[in-house]
């Protein structure tokens, strides 16, 4: 019996508040309607306010839990989150190369919200070497990007330096998220496979309230590539998706809270895409 559900994966760490990693992820698989399965590679003590705690799993363990996802489920696009360290780099990366699990979308998460360093430095180098080349897409954020690139970005010209030179390393489509700017307005900048490029145009919104953005916006756009959607129109949904996430927020916790996963998309939300800016 064929189940014709959308089924993705998440391979990432576990936010114990529930805001970030796993738990945004399979909150965005939920509410884009497809079947969210886990691999977890660290548990981590975390709030709004920072990480208090990361435990790693074993290579062991990761590997049994992909087998296992392989062995039963049939998974049509992936994304990794926080990977944390080179041997897990190397796991993830070994496993998804000897097994089809369709679209591959690498959210190089670095560091926290609260500032922690979820990566370091040999794991960085390892992402860049072994997972990038995979990668159907990458979201990187602007600091992420200058990792990547070595591309200091002080403007738009830079953010579209730093994309080209990270798809040159062997990522097919790049969407390099512009967040980190204090700009009333926020501009993403997409790099796609086949050369044509634009940007999403969103006005900021007021607010603290924006841990785990980076993964809801990554497992959206998972989502919406195994539900059939194309690379841009699928990023222009989840960005919509996100938008109405922080727009409609709520209060949790104390620091940086968590999104609204449960918003609903109206026109509102919808990002003005543009050729050019």
């Amino acid at each position: 019996m064929t189940n014709e559900t959308p089924q993705v994966l998440t391979i990432a760490g576990i936010d114990s508040s529930g805001g970030a990693g796993i738990s945004a992820d399979l909150k965005s698989f939920a509410a884009q309607h497809v079947y969210g399965a886990n691999v977890v590679v660290a548990l981590t003590a975390q709030n709004t306010l920072g990480v208090q705690e990361v435990l790693m799993i074993s290579p062991e363990m990761i590997h049994a839990q992909l087998q296992s996802i392989v062995d039963d489920l049939r998974i049509s696009a992936v994304k990794s989150g926080m990977l944390g360290d080179v041997v897990t780099v190397e796991k993830v990366a070994d496993f998804l190369k000897m097994n089809e699990f369709g679209t591959y979308i690498l959210d190089p998460v670095m560091v926290a919200k609260g500032g922690a360093h979820l990566l370091n430095d040999k794991a960085i180098v390892a992402v860049k070497s072994v997972l990038l080349p995979l990668a159907t897409l990458i979201t990187p954020n602007i600091p992420e990007a200058e990792v990547l690139s070595g591309v200091t970005i002080n403007d738009h010209q830079d953010m579209m330096k730093a994309a080209l030179k990270i798809q040159k390393l062997g990522a097919k489509n790049v969407l390099l998220k512009g967040g980190h700017t204090s700009a009333k307005h926020v501009y993403d900048y997409i790099l796609l496979a086949d050369g044509h490029h634009f940007w999403m145009k969103s006005t900021r919104v007021d607010t603290k309230r924006t841990h785990g953005t980076g993964d809801t916006i990554s497992a959206a756009i998972t989502a919406q590539l195994a539900l059939g959607k194309d690379m841009k129109t699928a990023i222009i949904s989840a960005k919509a998706y996100v938008d109405a996430t922080i727009r409609n927020g709520i209060q949790v916790g104390h620091g940086h809270g968590p999104l609204n996963h449960q918003a609903k998309v109206t026109e509102v939300n919808n990002p003005e895409v543009l050729a050019n800016v």
